[in-house]
């Protein structure tokens, strides 16, 4: 399968999608389905579960339309379905005002499970910008993520990238504010 047969991208517009892609042992598996389709058994050595309860978060995930089946086979008399993510990126509604952001959350527990001895990079960095220079940034960081999208080898180990831009609420200090 191909990424040309994907959608582009898939909008989370419905309370069933989000609460799908909310749960973190869901965005595991996504993460899994990124590159190359895979089976229940499959999904469920990678990432050390049950069978039963990847086929559980698997079928939540297809019945909300984020993965789907991308071919099948028999197997000594037994259909084996392989799943893939529905489109190449998930857009997810903006969390409001005080809501959680279930993108970072994510993130940061994927963070916190990752080797420790793999190389890392993590940085946070406070900036004064103008709203010009906030929205080049944001395209350039947005445009070097898809960059490196396209450069994404299946047969490569993973690497995630993260990033968030935006303005801190009113009153937010930061490290060095009282020096």
């Amino acid at each position: 399968m191909s990424s040309d047969d994907l959608l582009e991208t898939f909008h989370v517009t419905t309370d069933e999608q989000l609460r799908a892609v909310s749960n973190l042992t869901r965005h595991r598996i996504m993460a899994q389905l990124r590159f190359e389709p895979a089976t229940i058994t499959q999904i469920a050595a990678r990432l050390g579960l049950a069978k039963g309860s990847s086929s559980y978060h698997v079928r939540l995930l297809e019945r909300a339309g984020l993965v789907k089946v991308v071919r099948t086979r028999k197997v000594r008399g037994v259909t084996e379905r392989y799943y893939a993510m529905a489109a190449q990126s998930i857009v997810l509604p903006d969390p409001g005002e005080g809501g959680p952001d279930v993108l970072l959350r994510h993130a940061v527990a994927d963070l916190e499970a990752a080797p420790v001895d793999r190389e890392r990079h993590v940085r946070m960095a406070h900036l004064r910008l103008t709203e010009e220079q906030f929205a080049e940034l944001a395209a350039r960081l947005q445009g070097l993520a898809d960059e490196y999208r396209e450069l994404s080898d299946p047969s490569l180990p993973d690497a995630s990238l993260v990033f968030a831009l935006f303005h801190p609420a009113s009153g937010t200090r930061t490290p060095g504010d009282d020096e």
